[in-house]
């Protein structure tokens, strides 16, 4: 498949996002049994990953979105860029960030060490993919779907200069 200059090839089926999805789920409604924890998606590539969470998790659970990006066609610029932060007072409340991607951690460190100085009671995060850069670095993730390797990836959310959001399956690029 093309898309502007990329060439792209499926790279995971969507039965086996909804299979990772319901198993993260499960992992989730066990860790946060009695407690209400704050989903915090990030915004635009988790949403499709957040909705489908949400819909498996049984415990109860408010949801508020922040939108924080670091890159500029297929590559991290290592700035970020907070465009929209949560309304919400997050001061003693167990927090669950999902992210679609942990490319170089950096994002995510950002995040996590901002939530914990509001006074986050706990923060986790439960991301789909992490590639192998944020491996390197030993960026703390408790709940991961799918490790990559540095593929750049696009579908089920996730776009390459706002294309491919509505692809039910994940592709890689191949040029």
């Amino acid at each position: 498949m093309q898309i502007r200059d990329l060439e792209f090839e499926k790279f995971i089926d969507s039965t086996l996002i909804t299979d990772k999805v319901k198993e993260l789920a499960v992992r989730l409604n066990k860790d946060y049994a009695n407690k209400t924890p704050v989903l915090l998606p990030i915004l635009n590539g988790s949403f499709m990953f957040a909705s489908d969470l949400m819909k498996e998790l049984t415990v109860p659970c408010r949801v508020s979105f922040v939108k924080i990006s670091s890159y500029l066609g297929t590559n991290s610029t290592g700035q970020l860029k907070t465009l929209i932060g949560h309304e919400e007072s997050l001061f003693n409340q167990d927090i669950l960030i999902v992210e679609d991607v942990i490319d170089t951690g950096l994002t995510i460190e950002k995040i996590m060490h901002d939530l914990r100085e509001l006074g986050a009671k706990s923060v986790e995060t439960v991301a789909l993919l992490r590639k192998q850069s944020a491996r390197e670095k030993k960026v703390d993730i408790k709940y991961i779907g799918f490790e990559l390797e540095n593929e750049f990836v696009l579908g089920y959310g996730m776009d390459y200069d706002g294309l491919g959001r509505n692809l039910k399956d994940l592709y890689r690029s191949i040029s």
